[in-house]
């Protein structure tokens, strides 16, 4: 489809305005690190050639996986801080600025390799556009979800002292001095489990309708560096509008991974009982809602773009280099052709 300007180049790096990922350099940093021929002087130099990972899909779940922790340890980290003070050093908005911040710098981190998924919702609907592989979405969900588990061990680890003083020393799911809830999402006392399924699609369908926009460069074209900024504010916005019901996970990796770890490291197998086996609900609506988001955007804004002028004088020329005699006079009346169309 013509007009497509997100994720096709290495899966997904156009929808932050990324550079060509096989140019290794960057603004202000031309130097070439390790070029052939150049003899190393230090150790570290040696050491660091050594790990140097080549093969492009290890280095984008590497990249996927570094994202995502830096979304979880500062959201979650950010949810910690609240609850185990009580709301003396921070309140919900806290939270909300340290997930969209964390979103912020976790595309930041990893939009150059990996084009900044962080979301096995957003990949499932790139693959579904065509626009990234199917064979790759089982390592980039594998490698989100193993983000988010570290980050959450992380935040824990951190956090252990000021979690055990709160709790009273008991790891809990549910009540007064529950902290669970510092990791993953648990619906409100008043929600039921398929308002929370209606909770999740509308907020995931909302978050890649706007990511979509965001990445679409035939729609509004943004700054480069600007891009994350706003899909940071997106991601506000929608724990500011949004967030009460259940928190806003729109993420099966943001929720599933935390959970798994609150599972291993002494919360229970409540974690997967509690709100009426709440658990599936993170994980299977906001695949469906980024799938209804997507289809909404190209079904209302993309598919509709005018072709672009300065398209088809390319497009002919190609033509007319690669054709001669009684060819060429027929490329060039298509060309016409298509010119008059257009207008």
């Amino acid at each position: 489809m013509k007009g497509q300007t997100l994720l096709n180049k290495a899966d997904s790096a156009v929808l932050w305005g990324s550079d060509d990922l096989t140019d290794d350099s960057g603004p202000g940093l031309k130097v070439q690190l390790w070029p052939d021929g150049e003899e190393e002087t230090t150790g570290m130099e040696r050491l660091l050639k050594k790990c140097r990972i080549r093969n492009t899909l290890v280095r984008e779940c590497l990249a996927e996986c570094l994202g995502v922790y830096i979304l979880i340890l500062f959201g979650c980290g950010s949810v910690a801080q609240v609850t185990t003070t009580e709301e003396k050093k921070g309140q919900y908005l806290s939270i909300n600025l340290g997930f969209a911040l964390g979103v912020t710098f976790g595309i930041f981190v990893s939009r150059g390799v990996s084009g900044a998924h962080l979301n096995p919702a957003v990949s499932l609907s790139m693959c579904v556009l065509g626009r990234h592989p199917w064979m790759k979405l089982p390592f980039y969900v594998f490698f989100q979800l193993l983000g988010a588990f570290l980050a959450a061990a992380t935040v824990a680890l951190q956090y252990h002292d000021a979690i055990m003083s709160y709790s009273g020393g008991q790891l809990t799911v549910t009540g007064p001095t529950a902290t669970a809830g510092i990791f993953s999402t648990y619906p409100s006392d008043y929600l039921s489990l398929w308002g929370g399924v209606v909770d999740q699609v509308i907020g995931t369908a909302a978050l890649l309708l706007c990511v979509l926009a965001l990445g679409d460069q035939r729609n509004t074209s943004l700054p480069d560096s600007f891009q994350p900024v706003l899909v940071g504010a997106l991601v506000l916005v929608i724990g500011i509008a949004m967030g009460s019901n259940s928190g806003y996970a729109l993420n099966p990796a943001r929720d599933f991974g935390p959970r798994l770890f609150t599972y291993i490291a002494g919360w229970g197998v409540d974690v997967f009982r509690a709100g009426d086996g709440w658990w599936w609900v993170p994980i299977v609506a906001p695949c469906a809602g980024a799938l209804l988001g997507t289809l909404i955007y190209q079904l209302m804004i993309e598919v509709h773009h005018p072709t672009h002028q300065s398209e088809l004088p390319s497009s002919c020329q190609e033509a007319t280099e690669s054709k001669t005699g009684v060819e060429l006079d027929g490329v060039e009346t298509g060309c016409e052709k298509s010119t008059k169309n257009s207008n």
